[in-house]
This record gives C-alpha cells, structure tokens and sequence, in this order.
C-alpha cells in the first residue's frame, strides 16, 4: 500500500433496490438512493479491493451533499491518504459521484489493516 493509491466501484440502485432496502429498513420507498447504501459502497472498497480483507473499521465521517439519483450509476472511490505501519493503521478519502459527475457524498476513514491470508 502507497499513499495515493485508490480504489474504485460503479453501482446503479434499481427500483427493485430499493423497493428491498425499504423492506428491510421498514420505511416507505425511497426515490433516491438512502445514505447507507452509499456508505455500503465504501465498506465494500474498503473490506474487499483497499486495503481489502483484514480491514476493520474505527472511524467514518461522512457528508452527504447532494441526493443520489436511483437508477443513476454512482462511483464511489477511496484514497489512502497517511499511514501508520507501526501501528496497522490506514487514513482513506472517500468520494462518490453520480454519472454526471456531482459530488453526493465526501468524507474520511481510518481503518485498522492486518493482512490476512487469502
């Protein structure tokens, strides 16, 4: 792992996405994307591409800027942005843009990272 490195994902949520999302939140339908399927695309970055397997979560700010539109494809990217080896842990800059480019949501992570073995 370098600083400056990134990952990135692209997703669309469906309306059938939604439409489970509400099933399992027990609120009504959504007409745009809710702020924890957002955040889902960064804990996948960050569990599965960077850092990836043995990464735990200690901390997470996000701000959510515009409204994600449903149906539209979202990108969501992680950059490490400090790191501290001596003590296994990873400062990440998450954003995430819709397909027009508009800034829906920015924040930061500090995660804890062990290497675990695949």
């Amino acid at each position: 792992m370098d600083v400056g490195q990134s990952a990135t994902v692209s997703r669309s949520f469906s309306r059938a996405d939604l439409e489970d999302f509400a099933k399992l939140s027990g609120t009504d339908v959504p007409t745009t994307v809710p702020e924890p399927l957002i955040a889902a695309l960064f804990s996948y970055l960050l569990g599965v591409k960077l850092p990836g397997p043995g990464t735990n979560y200690l901390k997470q700010e996000l701000s959510f800027l515009a409204p994600a539109p449903a149906q539209s494809e979202l990108t969501a990217r992680v950059e490490i942005t400090r790191l501290r080896p001596d003590k296994h842990l990873v400062d990440l800059w998450s954003t995430c843009t819709d397909a027009h480019g508009v800034l829906i949501c920015e924040g930061r992570s500090l995660v804890k990272f062990r290497k675990t073995s695949a």
